[in-house]
Parts: C-alpha cells; structure tokens; sequence
C-alpha cells in the first residue's frame, strides 16, 4: 500500500460517550475528545457522514443505539451503520457506495477475528484502503476490536498470566491499514502486557501498541503518530533485546527477555513508527525549558542566558595582566 494522505485512528475502547464513565480525576481530560476526531472540520460538516461498521459486534443494534446517542451529544447527526454478517455482504456495491461517499469510517469493538475473516480483501475494505491512501481529509478509525484489525499482522488471542508464558499468544491476518506493528487494547485496565511483550519478541520487526480505554493514536502518512484521550498508550520496542528463552522454551513455560524498549506516551507525545522514535510535546518542550533547577543553592531558569561580564571587569582584568 502506498503512504496514505488519509488519518488512521486507533482507539483503546471505552472511549469517552458523553455516559459519564470517564475517569474525572484526569485534569487534562476532555468529554468526547476521541469521537470529536472522527468529525469533518469544516463548516460544511453535516453534509458529510460517518460510517460506523459493526461487523465485530455480536450486539450491532445496541452498538447502533450507543454510539447514535453519543454523536447526537455532540451535535452531529449524520452517521450511518453496516453490519455485515458475510463475507458475500462485504461485496455488495450498495455498501462500496456508501464508503465512498463518506468522510469517516469506524470499526467498532468485538470480535477482531470475525471482522478480519469476513471483511479480509473484500470490495469494502478496498474502498476505504482507496480513500485512505488517496483523500487527504479521510478518516479510518478502529475501536477496541476494531482497532486491533487495522494492522497487517492481527493478536487475536493470548492469556493474562503473572508470567509470560511461552505459546500462549496466537496471529491471524489482520485488514492491513498499517504494517509494521501489533495492536493490543484495554491494555492497562486488562493487564495485557505480557502478551504483547510476548508477541514483539516473537515478531522484532514489529512494534507494539497498547492502546489504553479513553485513548487512541492518531496516525498521519502512516508514520506520525500523536497520543488522544485521558489514557495511556504503551509503545513496546523489540529490536535491541538480547538474551530471551522465547526460541526454545516448551509451552507454558515462563518466558525471560533482555534489554526490552518501552515508551509510554500521554496525550499530545509522539511516536515516529518508522524511525522508532519518542516524540516529546511541543508543551513538554516549552515547560522543561523553563523549568527551575537548584544550582549552587540558588533557583535560575534551564534557558537563561549566562550572564555577560561587565566592561568594568573586563578593564580590571586588561590592566591586572598588563
């Protein structure tokens, strides 16, 4: 696939809904700060529509009902609603049409293994690749489940242990918006490090994304990536270890890695995928550099300039080596 003009959202699950269950104490937190990435920008907004999926979904009707009820909190109406139960339903030009037609598209959350087989290389999935790659004001966006699918290489199962422990972990073909990378979810609240730590060592060229509830990374050219939500977004970077048992211990068997690379990003870090790279916030930036630091016993600014001596001095000093 070529580098996409489109955005490619990520999103943890649980986003925020406008029901009230987000985490107040966050002081940096935003009602609806994740769904609002999904609407168009422009003034001509309710002439366009988000296509929501629910393809993963065994409950698409509640599913329907929720996210209609979040939208209209915002204020935006037009959003629409394909659920396809097959594979030949996937083909249907009525729903192509409609993808093409849209400004949004979201996958929701349940079952990333059911989405992945019914809608893998299907005339619906080629219409939303053809607009991510070629219309720079598309958005492609993945909840939970549906997050986890959007990626080439899909974790479609694997246990919460104590341990890692070795052949526990399971990949399928996922839908293939983003390759290089294995996307994990609810993966703070669900305790699935392990897993995903486990499925980089297993893939090294791959990077890890663990997507908190209430978070999501906004991706721009397939590369640039920016952390939304009240969450967290843990990047696991396997390309450095070094002693690891993973090649040779029997199943369930504990598993041991060296020199793991992690980054955890709040909102507004980055992460540059190709390059491997944090990505500091521009506010982040701003506020190191004035932050105060104690030298000597005396408090001055990181950025301040030294302070130049006086001519006086530089006279006194001329006439003492004369």
């Amino acid at each position: 696939m070529k580098v996409p003009k489109g955005t490619l959202i990520l999103i943890g699950g649980a986003e925020d809904k406008g029901d009230g269950r987000a985490l107040t104490r966050n002081r940096e937190y935003e009602e609806f700060e994740i769904l609002s990435e999904l609407l168009p920008k422009d003034k001509k907004r309710n002439k366009k529509k988000i296509e929501i999926i629910t393809t993963a979904s065994s409950v698409p009707k509640e599913v329907n009902e929720m996210y209609k009820e979040a939208f209209k909190k915002i204020g935006f109406k037009e959003v629409g609603f394909i659920n396809m139960s097959n594979h030949e339903e996937a083909d249907y030009p009525k729903y192509v049409e409609r993808i093409h037609k849209a400004h949004s598209v979201l996958f929701s959350g349940g079952d990333q293994f059911r989405l992945a087989t019914i809608l893998g290389s299907s005339d619906v999935i080629d219409a939303v690749k053809h607009k991510y790659v070629h219309d720079s004001d598309f958005i492609v966006a993945g909840t939970s489940a549906g997050a986890m699918a959007m990626s080439g290489l899909m974790l479609y199962e694997g246990e919460n242990n104590e341990a890692m422990l070795s052949q526990t972990v399971k990949f399928s073909s996922g839908l293939g918006f983003i390759h290089g990378c294995i996307i994990d979810t609810h993966f703070i609240k669900r305790g699935r490090f392990g897993r995903l730590a486990q499925s980089i060592v297993m893939n090294p060229a791959c990077i890890g994304i663990g997507l908190g509830e209430d978070t999501a990374l906004v991706i721009k050219k397939g590369n640039r990536a920016e952390c939304k939500g009240s969450g967290m977004v843990v990047i696991i970077d396997g390309k450095d270890v070094g002693h690891t048992n993973i090649a040779y211990a029997a199943p369930d068997v504990p598993l041991c890695i060296e020199n793991l690379r992690v980054h955890i990003l709040s909102k507004r870090n980055g992460y540059a995928l190709k390059e491997r790279e944090f990505l500091p916030s521009k506010q982040d930036i701003k506020a190191e550099r004035h932050t105060t630091v104690i030298v000597k016993g005396k408090t001055k600014l990181k950025d301040k300039p030294a302070a130049k001596k006086s001519k006086a001095k530089k006279s006194k000093t001329k006439k003492s080596k004369k």
